[in-house]
C-alpha cells in the first residue's frame, strides 16, 4: 500500500497539549491534534470522542453498582475538529439495569450518539467460562511483535499518537495488532480505565485495511462494542488488543468485527459498519 499522504492542521488544533481533549468547563472540551482524523484533516477521529462520551457518562452519572455491557455509538456525520459539548442523561433509570445517553454537539448540530446499558456487579466467578482463549489460539503478547507504523497507512494527528505492534502474518482484510498511546484523554480530568480503553477501539478499522485508502474510502457510521468483563489498564501506556476481520459486500456495505483484549485476556467484542466508497483518483475516477 502507498504511505498516506500527511495533513496539515486547517483546524488550528493545539499541537502542544499532551492530551487528546482540554476540559474547558460545563461539559464542553477543546479537541488537540491529538484527536485528528484520518479522512479529513478538520475532523475528529471517532476514537478519542467514544472515549470522551463514556467519561462524560461517569463523570455525571457515576454507578459504583453498575458496569457498563453494552455500548452504542451513531455517527451522525462529521465531527468537526472544534469545540465539542458533551451531554448526557439517563433515559432508563433502575436498580439493577439502566440506561444512560451521551450526546456531543458541535456548533449546535449533534454529531455523535451514546446509548449505553449498564448492568449490575454479580459474583459470577463459580460459572465464570467460554472466553475465546479456551478454543482458540490466544492474542501474541505485544512484546513479542514488530513495531507497526500506521502513519505509513493512514493520514491524520490520532493515527500519529498511537504505537502499535501488529502480527506479521496480517493480510488485506484479517489481522492482529495491539495499540497504546502515551496521552491522556482528557488533560485536567481523572479519566477511568473504562473511557482510556474505549477511546482506541474505533481503531480496529484501520488495523486489518482491505484495500488502499488513498483510493477508497470506507468509514463507519456506528461503532457497537459488547463487554463481558471491564478491560484492566493497569498504567497510561497499556495495551488495547485487536484480532480483526473486515468484510466488503458487492454494492457499498462493509464490516469490521473485532475480539477485543487487554493484557489480561478477552473482554469482548466490537462491530463497526462501513460506507464503502471509490474515491476520485485516476484509477476510481
Amino acid at each position: 500500500m502507498s504511505a498516506a499522504r500527511p495533513f496539515d492542521n486547517p483546524a488550528g488544533l493545539a499541537t502542544d497539549t499532551a492530551a487528546y481533549y482540554t476540559a474547558l468547563g460545563g461539559g464542553r472540551y477543546q479537541p488537540t491534534i491529538h484527536t485528528q482524523g484520518a479522512w479529513q484533516p478538520i475532523e475528529q477521529h471517532m476514537a478519542p470522542v467514544s472515549g470522551l462520551l463514556v467519561h462524560a457518562v461517569e463523570l455525571n452519572h457515576p454507578r459504583e453498582d453498575l458496569q457498563p455491557a453494552r455500548l452504542a455509538f451513531e455517527i451522525l456525520g462529521m465531527i468537526p475538529a472544534e469545540t465539542s459539548t458533551v451531554t448526557t442523561e439517563v433515559v432508563r433509570p433502575g436498580r439493577t439495569i439502566e440506561l444512560v445517553e451521551a450526546t456531543m454537539t458541535v456548533a449546535g448540530r449533534a454529531v455523535v450518539r451514546a446509548l449505553i446499558w449498564r448492568l449490575s456487579r454479580q459474583d459470577t466467578q463459580v460459572v465464570a467460562g467460554g472466553t475465546w482463549e479456551e478454543h482458540d489460539p490466544p492474542m501474541p503478547d505485544p512484546a513479542d511483535l514488530p513495531p507497526w507504523q500506521g502513519s505509513d497507512v493512514w493520514s491524520g494527528g490520532y493515527i500519529a499518537s498511537l504505537d502499535f505492534r501488529a502480527d506479521p502474518g496480517n493480510r488485506p482484510g484479517r489481522g492482529r495488532a495491539w495499540a497504546r498511546t502515551p496521552y491522556p484523554l482528557v488533560d485536567g480530568e481523572p479519566v477511568s480505565d473504562l473511557a482510556r480503553y474505549v477511546g482506541l477501539v474505533d481503531t480496529a478499522n484501520g488495523v486489518a485495511t482491505r484495500v488502499d485508502p488513498t483510493g477508497w474510502m470506507y468509514p463507519n457510521v456506528d461503532l457497537s462494542i459488547h463487554l463481558y468483563r471491564l478491560p484492566r489498564m493497569a498504567g497510561p501506556r497499556d495495551w488495547v488488543g485487536f484480532d480483526t476481520r473486515v468484510v466488503f459486500g458487492e454494492g457499498g456495505l462493509g464490516l469490521t468485527s473485532t475480539r477485543l483484549y487487554d493484557a489480561s485476556g478477552s473482554v469482548g467484542q466490537s462491530a463497526q459498519m462501513l460506507t464503502v466508497r471509490a474515491l476520485a483518483t485516476p484509477d476510481h475516477g
